[in-house]
């Protein structure tokens, strides 16, 4: 058998074997303070989490109203990250607020 023969067979081998699965999605979580500011919010939601303005808007509001929501579905990563980023940025403003990942459909 030649090498050319046998890098074929491997390849095929492999490829017909091989399956791809979609990651498993995280949330990142706002959770509501008294002390964090709704423009704060809105911005974070704008910069760190790629939000419209009426989008980052209507956020703030559900975590304002509802005491937590949903910045957005992220692979496990990406999710901590943008946890990570969101906390150090409220931390440089002496903000409180609470940034949380869970995996998607946790209760």
């Amino acid at each position: 058998m030649s090498d050319a023969t046998f890098r074929e067979d491997l390849l095929s081998d492999t490829r017909a074997t091989d399956k791809v699965e979609t990651p498993k999605l995280w949330r990142v979580l706002l959770h509501n303070d008294d002390f964090t500011t709704q423009e704060f919010v809105v911005w974070v939601l704008e910069t760190v989490f790629q939000k419209s303005a009426a989008d980052a808007h209507r956020i703030m509001l559900h975590v304002h109203q509802a005491g937590i929501g949903v910045a957005g579905l992220y692979t496990r990563d990406v999710a901590e990250t943008k946890q990570r980023q969101t906390e150090r940025l409220a931390e440089q403003q002496e903000y409180p607020l609470r940034v949380t990942v869970e995996p998607e459909g946790a209760a």
